[in-house]
């Protein structure tokens, strides 16, 4: 779902910065299958009002989570950087990547010491940078990517995922031929019996 389309998520209106510089909108996202394991990382790149302009991902080998994270980052501020967008405002349902980014966190591990140097240097290349916590649902997009990218790295097929909002499909009902006979009015089946709760049609057949 677009920043632009949501209202209230930033501290004022994603179209009016009252600066002269682009306005871009990041949602990101990443992912590990076993953490570590087979991780990729998504970022669904759209304008100020909510336009898409670009969707990324990648498949990064064996990574942490927390380091697929950081990488749909680092992807869409290198966007910013080369297609000269001087006002970002990223989306993240990484409670821990924003924290540190706002400097709320340290960072701790060695492991992203590097990268997360990396989105700092990025930044200050921009003339203006924030950054929110979205629930995971508001991150679809983004969530989509991290995952087609994972799937294309490990060699499957990408297969529509399922949204935990909805409800399963219902299973259309086995179809199975029964015979019986009448009897005084009543239909009894020859050796057949049936659980208790199914539905049963009958058909008159001429002989």
């Amino acid at each position: 779902m677009p920043i632009g389309k949501t209202g209230g998520l930033f501290d004022e209106p994603t179209g009016s910065s009252g600066t002269a510089s682009k306005v871009m909108v990041a949602h990101v996202d990443g992912g590990s299958r076993g953490n570590p394991g087979p991780s990729g990382y998504g970022a669904y790149i759209t304008d100020a009002e909510g336009h898409k302009l670009a969707e990324l991902g990648e498949f990064l080998g064996v990574q942490t989570n927390n380091f697929a994270e950081y990488s749909g980052l680092i992807a869409a501020l290198e966007y910013a950087v080369e297609h000269g967008y001087g006002t970002v405002k990223v989306v993240s349902d990484s409670e821990l990547l924003v924290k540190q980014m706002k400097g709320q966190y340290k960072v701790r591990s060695e492991a992203l010491l590097a990268i997360y140097a990396e989105a700092k240097t990025l930044i200050r290349k921009l003339d203006r940078f924030e950054i929110r916590h979205v629930l995971r649902h508001l991150n679809k997009d983004a969530d989509r990517l991290a995952n087609a990218a994972m799937d294309r790295g490990m060699g499957r097929a990408a297969a529509p995922r399922a949204d935990a909002y909805e409800k399963p499909p219902v299973q259309p009902a086995e179809i199975k031929e029964l015979r019986g006979f009448v009897s005084g009015g009543v239909v009894e089946f020859t050796g057949e019996k049936f659980p208790d709760g199914c539905f049963v049609v009958v058909r008159r057949v001429k002989q």
